[in-house]
């Protein structure tokens, strides 16, 4: 299954003008704690999705309360700068939509 169908909201987002948040919610807490304790959530499957090295990965960070992870990572460049496709960051989370996850 996609990301994209297991989870209740992806979405992406500013964390600054250098950084973008993806955040996931899911809407059980099964769906949630079986991606979270698979593992497939991590710096380096973050970095192949998305093209980037693991460092300019500065956190992955899972919510239990409410169901949910966040990975922030640092742009391209920055948010309204002369080379920037999307100043809101809202369109960032298309990546992560696609990855394969066992629910």
């Amino acid at each position: 299954m996609k990301l994209y169908d297991a989870a209740a909201v992806l979405r992406s987002k500013n964390s600054g003008p250098f950084e973008i948040t993806v955040d996931t919610l899911f809407d059980n807490a099964v769906t949630y704690n079986k991606i979270k304790q698979s593992g497939v959530i991590n710096k380096e499957t973050i970095s192949e999705l998305y093209n980037i090295a693991p460092e300019e990965i500065t956190q992955i960070v899972f919510f239990d309360q409410a169901l949910g992870f966040k990975v922030t990572f640092a742009r391209g460049v920055s948010s309204g700068s002369f080379l920037d496709r999307d100043v809101y960051g809202a369109q960032q989370h298309a990546p992560l939509m696609e990855l394969e996850v066992e629910v």
